[in-house]
């Protein structure tokens, strides 16, 4: 009797290590995430570039589904939360979907960012590349899952395109619910996809659904591994502009930022402004650049010697930056 008690004593201390320290729960650790430097993601083709002294660097808020274990370390560290799973992830929605929809948002971000920063740089979007490029797929639509940000459209139904006017007056000139054949180029492929002009959520006239631009007059690529969102616009168009122009934007300091941009240049709102002033601080940034609409979050918030900017558009960053803040 005693052995079996011993036996069930220790297999009852197993199932208790295991569900302590692996058995997931529905909660997620929310917190500062890594601070990644951007003009090393960039590569350019055709125009030269200017080095900096200093950095430009993109923060980032890191989350992940806690076990017990994993969430009393979190709920003792002042800089994670324990949050549930509903308010990273909308109830219903699978995270692999949302994984995508983010990693979307990024590609557009990317888009953004070098149409603002090209915008200023060179004479673009007059002096364009061939090909229309695809910025964004409405959700829903019926060129959503079959298009993607970051695509060119090369012809359509066999007709070449060289601008986004000439894509967008093909597309004009199809009726509702006729097939149209895209000659997409991507990754350095070209392919055929076919989409029907039809209906996207809560428009009342057919449309492919995709907002397009013209081409980049040469190649910029932007590397963002596996971060998603939208957040880190701003600071890639900081960090392509700083690289295209002579001169130094950095002045040899660590300029860590945030915000969504958009191809006008408004810098918008972000999650987990405190989270990424933390990871500001961890990187020893002395600036840190603020949307204008995140700014009351951090009333209070202590950051030491590193200055909060706020912004509210592309080219205030640039003049606050060019000002030896």
């Amino acid at each position: 009797m005693k052995r079996f008690l011993k036996i069930a004593a220790f297999g009852l201390a197993l199932a208790l290590v295991f569900a302590v320290g692996y058995v997931r729960l529905p909660y997620y650790s929310v917190g500062p995430g890594p601070a990644r430097e951007v003009v090393p993601l960039i590569s350019v083709e055709g125009h030269p570039r200017y080095p900096s002294s200093g950095k430009l660097i993109m923060t980032t808020v890191r989350w992940y589904q806690v076990t017990p274990l994993q969430a009393v370390v979190s709920w003792l560290d002042p800089h994670q939360a324990v949050v549930s799973k509903n308010l990273l992830y909308p109830p219903g929605e699978d995270v692999d979907a949302e994984q995508q929809r983010a990693i979307s948002e990024m590609d557009q971000s990317k888009i953004d960012a070098t149409y603002v920063a090209l915008s200023k740089v060179a004479d673009y979007p007059r002096d364009h590349g061939s090909g229309a490029l695809i910025e964004a797929t409405g959700q829903g639509c019926p060129a959503d899952g079959k298009l993607f940000s970051g695509d060119t459209i090369v012809a359509i139904d066999d007709h070449p395109v060289d601008s986004a006017k000439a894509a967008s007056r093909l597309i004009s000139a199809a009726d509702r619910g006729q097939r149209l054949d895209f000659t997409i180029r991507a990754a350095g492929q070209t392919h055929e996809i076919e989409v029907a002009k039809g209906s996207c959520p809560g428009i009342d006239h057919p449309l492919v659904g995709v907002n397009i631009i013209d081409s980049f007059p040469f190649s910029v690529d932007i590397a963002s591994g596996d971060v998603g969102g939208p957040s880190a616009g701003l600071m890639f168009a900081l960090g392509l502009y700083d690289e295209l122009t002579p001169g130094d934007l950095t002045q040899g300091r660590t300029i860590a930022g945030t915000g969504t941009i958009d191809t006008s240049g408004k810098v918008g709102p972000i999650g987990g402004i405190t989270d990424k002033v933390v990871a500001a601080e961890r990187v020893g940034a002395s600036v840190f650049l603020v949307p204008k609409d995140n700014w009351g979050e951090l009333a209070g918030v202590d950051t030491g010697d590193m200055k909060l900017i706020q912004v509210a558009t592309f080219q205030d960053a640039v003049d606050a930056l060019s000002a030896q803040v």
